[in-house]
């Protein structure tokens, strides 16, 4: 899964990311219960170009959130390499390594008000970069920045002595992407930027965080729910399922033409404004538990072209067209290829 061109800005190889969850050894041996590991992320791999996003999607629990975590520093992988501008940074250890790490990686979080401080201004909240990494020493150069970042994100100077209380969810989230930016950082991690929002805002925030890639050449890993905010987005997609990426590409091939039955029945499922009362395919199942997931291919219990191969061999990632898919019914042609109705793209 190559990123388009030759300036990759983040790479990600065979990530993995497991949680023990034992019990006290004693208490362990008396009940007999057995080791047990929840398998979060299994074995994922992407690269995003420099100025590009890179958008990943799939259901709650799939895994999203805590890529985006471990490349942001605020979980340790348990395997796998995460090199961002030629530093293995998932093997930095010590504050003094990891933080040139940080003020060229920022995160923007779900829920804006919770990733604010609520006893500090807002003057002080987008400061705080700035003293961290000491790229500014005077109060009066530093307010000025302040200003500057405010008014980059379309709010006003006078808005640096309020309290993120006094706020709208959408102002809240223009301050935190003004936090973001005052490290002047080359890559942002946006865990479900704008899903905390009313749709209107939504597409104030994203068209703000497009309008600033273009200007200040950002680079964008995007977690998301929302295909209409993907479409909108991303140049890439990863297609995630159970800890593990199912099949990724260039965004209009994978929407427009979804190849994993994963893929299709998510798409599938996307309202579509020309067709309101249209017959809807349901996702059918239930996820299965990370603590115990199916051998083979984890979809294999939902999925309608599942056979025994299926059931017994992980599929590999491999090129299917304009797509990497891993699918054995893709591979073997068992599963039929008819058109799909792809996204609406007017959503957002």
């Amino acid at each position: 899964m190559a990123a388009e061109g030759h300036d990759v800005v983040l790479r990600v190889e065979r990530l993995t990311k497991r949680y023990a969850l034992d019990v006290p050894l004693l208490a362990r041996i008396v009940s007999r219960e057995r080791h047990r590991v929840v398998h979060a992320v299994e074995d994922v791999s992407f690269e995003i170009a420099r100025g590009t996003t890179f958008a990943l999607i799939g259901e709650s629990g799939c895994g999203k959130s805590t890529i985006a975590r471990c490349i942001a520093g605020i979980l340790p992988p348990t395997s796998g390499s995460i090199h961002f501008m030629g530093a293995d940074v998932a093997r930095l250890r010590g504050r003094s390594a990891a933080l040139p790490y940080r003020r060229n990686l920022q995160m923007i979080f779900q829920d804006p008000y919770a990733s604010l401080n609520p006893r500090w201004s807002v003057a002080r909240i987008i400061a705080e970069p700035i003293v961290t990494h000491r790229l500014l020493t005077s109060n009066a150069a530093i307010e000025s920045r302040v200003i500057d970042l405010l008014r980059l994100v379309g709010l006003s100077a006078t808005d640096r002595r309020k309290y993120p209380h006094q706020f709208s969810g959408g102002q809240r989230q223009r301050i935190s992407i003004a936090r973001a930016l005052a490290s002047e950082p080359a890559f942002l991690v946006c865990d479900e930027p704008t899903s905390a929002l009313d749709v209107s805002v939504q597409a104030q925030i994203l068209n703000l965080m497009r309008r600033l890639q273009r200007s200040l050449g950002l680079t964008y890993l995007l977690i998301s729910h929302n295909f209409a905010v993907v479409a909108h987005m991303a140049d890439r997609i990863g297609v995630m399922y159970l800890g593990r990426i199912v099949e990724s590409g260039d965004t209009a091939s994978v929407l427009d033409a979804p190849q994993h039955p994963y893929t299709r029945m998510l798409v599938a499922a996307v309202p579509d404004i020309d067709k309101p009362a249209g017959a809807r395919q349901p996702l059918k199942g239930e996820v299965p538990s990370p603590l115990a997931p199916p051998p083979g291919c984890a979809f294999h219990p939902r999925c309608a072209f599942a056979n025994e191969r299926c059931r017994r061999e992980l599929p590999a990632l491999v090129r299917s067209g304009d797509a990497y898919v891993a699918c054995h019914a893709i591979q073997e042609r068992r599963a039929e290829r008819r058109p799909e109705a792809g996204v609406d793209r007017s959503l957002v």
